[in-house]
Formats: structure tokens, C-alpha cells, sequence
């Protein structure tokens, strides 16, 4: 049950999803359960989705409820329990991430494929800091300089695992706008040019660019990531960022729907060389 190959978040995940199995096995509500730890069905609710820590005496508590008697493995739950209150590296952020964005780079940080469509702007683990800083400073013109410095300081240090010893697979499809739009000015999108030029020759990234001509698609007006993750047990999930939050879908229909999406996109978008090739004709025709 306790596997070590993840960090907290997908901990929380597989401990959320456990207790939901125990408690469907057991014929009881998210009421019942809450109940028995003095917490709202709501908070159970987030608690089997993987979105909040849980203290291992409630999880105790409710795998006696439960009718978990099996010493082996109420400890195996237990020291997954334990595991989810780790604190992850960004936790060192924490005065600039908000929760909902805390939940996303542990998910992140451990995924093993990440793969990503952008209709308006360079994916984030691509984004040079020039560039992500102008990003911020455009969403949230209200933030002080040094907020915007640590939000760039954090984009920056989640890219670092892009160059570690075990990268994930990361596969981008840029919608054309993404490489024409002059976020920051000409200067700092043609670095950025460059940049994703420099990240496209690495065995892990592979950046596609759909282009203007093919039309309609089936995510017009979306942008969304799919991770999937090293060990098959971890289901695969899909965020998608909002204004004021984000949202997962992880049911596997409809992460399937995603993946579609992916491979339709991916079919439509030049090709890697053909990408390459437009981005840098984009470099030389900047003023």
C-alpha cells in the first residue's frame, strides 16, 4: 500500500483514494465518516480527492470505523498518512503560492509525462524569467515587486527538473498566437524565441506549433495540462487554470476526452522540425 517513488501530493492521492474504497466497502456516506473525525462530509470529500493533509489519528479513527482490523494494513495506511504531511520543496513559497496552486506542483512534481496545450501564453516550464515576470506583473498589475520576483523565483525553480537526473517527458503544443503575442515587448519575446528553441533541442521536450491556418479545433478558447505519473496506480490527471482557481478532472472517462483532444492537436500542429522552423523565422522577422 505505502509506496516511496512520490511526493506528498500523490501521497494524499493515494491515501484519499484508499479511504474512499474502504469507506464504499463499509456502506457508509461522507456524513457518516465525517462524523467520526468531527469534520464536515465536505472536508471528507477533499480529504478522498487528495486536496488537504489528514492527521493519522483521524485516519485512524476512521479505519476503525471502517472495520480495518488487519494490523499490517492499518500501519501501511497509517505511514501514507504520516508520508502526506511531508512538506514539499515549494512549501518554502508558501507566501506566494495559494493552495489550489500548491496542490498542481506537487502533482507536477512528480509526474513522469506532462503534456500541455496553450492557446495565449508559453507554458510555465518554458517560460524564460523575463518573460514570466511579465506575465505576472500583467495578470496581477496590483502585486508589488518583490512578490512578482518570488512568483518568477518559483516558476523558475519548478523548470530545474526539466535538467535533473530523472526529467519528466514534457510535450507542448503552442497555438500560434502564444509565439506572435509581444508579452513583455519585442526584446523579451524574442529571447524567449530563442529559448524555447534551445528547450526543443532536449531529448525530453518536444514543442509543436499549431498554426494559424488549420482552423477550428477542438479546444478553441482552452488551455490544459495531462499529467501521468511512474507508477500505474496514480491515476492520470488533467488542470486546467481559471481566474481565480483551477480545476482537476481526474475521472477517467473524461481524462480520456483530454488525451483525445491531445492526439487531435498534436495531428493537426506541424510537426517538431517544421515547429523549429517557424519559431525561428519568428527570431529573424523581429524588429
Amino acid at each position: 500500500m505505502a509506496k516511496s517513488s512520490a511526493g506528498p501530493t500523490v501521497r494524499s492521492r493515494r491515501l484519499g483514494a484508499e479511504l474512499r474504497r474502504l469507506r464504499e466497502a463499509a456502506g457508509l456516506t461522507a456524513g457518516e465518516a465525517g462524523q467520526a473525525i468531527r469534520a464536515s462530509d465536505a472536508k471528507i470529500s477533499r480529504i478522498e480527492n487528495g486536496r488537504v493533509a489528514v492527521r493519522a489519528l483521524d485516519v485512524g479513527d476512521l479505519l476503525t470505523l471502517y472495520g480495518v482490523d488487519d494490523v499490517g494494513q492499518r500501519e501501511a495506511i497509517l505511514v501514507l498518512a504520516r508520508e502526506t504531511r511531508r512538506q514539499g520543496w515549494w512549501r518554502s513559497f508558501g507566501d506566494v503560492v495559494p493552495r489550489w496552486m500548491e496542490v498542481y506542483i506537487g502533482l507536477e512534481a512528480d509526474a513522469s509525462s506532462i503534456n500541455v496545450y496553450q492557446s495565449s501564453l508559453v507554458e510555465g516550464l518554458l517560460q524564460t524569467p523575463e518573460y514570466a515576470a511579465a506575465v505576472i506583473r500583467s495578470t496581477w498589475p496590483e502585486l508589488p515587486g518583490d512578490e512578482v520576483r518570488r512568483r518568477v523565483a518559483l516558476r523558475t525553480s519548478r523548470q530545474e527538473r526539466l535538467t535533473g537526473s530523472q526529467p519528466p517527458r514534457l510535450w507542448v503544443v503552442l497555438d500560434e498566437a502564444v509565439l506572435r503575442r509581444p508579452v513583455g515587448g519585442p526584446d523579451v519575446l524574442d529571447a524567449q524565441l530563442r529559448h524555447l528553441l534551445d528547450a526543443g533541442t532536449r531529448p525530453n521536450v518536444t514543442i509543436q506549433v499549431l498554426p494559424f491556418n488549420v482552423g477550428g479545433h477542438t479546444a478553441l478558447g482552452t488551455s490544459f495540462t495531462h499529467l501521468a505519473f511512474p507508477d500505474p496506480d496514480d491515476p492520470e490527471v488533467v488542470y486546467l487554470e481559471v481566474l481565480t482557481g483551477s480545476l482537476y478532472v481526474e475521472k477517467p472517462e473524461e481524462v480520456r476526452q483530454y488525451r483525445d483532444k491531445l492526439d487531435h492537436l498534436r495531428a493537426l500542429a506541424l510537426n517538431p522540425r517544421d515547429s523549429t522552423e517557424m519559431i525561428q523565422s519568428l527570431v529573424r522577422d523581429q524588429p
